[in-house]
């Protein structure tokens, strides 16, 4: 069977992953900014990366434990981007984000395999990846990635002030439930 795809449409083979360069900077700010909206959207709150969205790409640059980063290209343009930070004998994979226009296509995947290759060349006993509790939907992709065990640490909050989101109810721990 072929499945027609429409012309923004792409497959993990039209995506080439490599080191992230200083020219791709606008295009994985931008890529950062998107993360940064959607995590406004899934909290509904429109104060989470302050005024400039994108500006936590910046911190993450200068992120000393960051270790490598990487970009998905397709057709010549930057449509994702992943990176590696070195936790002494472990990995951590931060962040994973694809462009708005190209999710749901597989390069995620891509990316994450990149610094699966990357942690298991560099010797990491394991490798963690930490999205936020309410981003069910990376939850689930990075299940389907093979992350599916629950290593290290589990944050648990409580509220000390007010918030400016409702927490959602319906996750369960050991038989133990929380909000997220």
């Amino acid at each position: 069977m072929t499945i027609s795809r429409g012309p923004d449409s792409l497959t993990p083979s039209d995506v080439i992953v490599r080191d992230y360069a200083a020219g791709d900077y606008r295009a994985c700010r931008s890529l950062w900014a998107q993360l940064t909206e959607y995590h406004r959207k899934i909290y509904g709150d429109s104060s989470i990366g302050g005024d400039d969205p994108g500006a936590g790409f910046d911190d993450y640059l200068a992120t000393p434990q960051r270790s490598g980063s990487w970009v998905a290209e397709a057709h010549g343009r930057v449509v994702g981007l992943t990176g590696l930070f070195d936790r002494g004998r472990s990995g951590e994979v931060e962040p994973v984000v694809v462009a708005d226009g190209a999710r749901n296509q597989g390069i995620g995947r891509v990316l994450i395999s990149r610094v699966v290759e990357e942690a298991r060349a560099r010797g990491y006993e394991y490798l963690a990846i930490r999205p936020v509790a309410r981003n069910v939907a990376a939850i689930r992709r990075f299940h389907a990635a093979g992350f599916r065990t629950l290593g290290g640490h589990i944050d648990l909050t409580m509220d000390l002030a007010p918030r400016r989101h409702d927490w959602l109810t319906g996750v369960s721990v050991h038989g133990l439930d929380f909000d997220y």
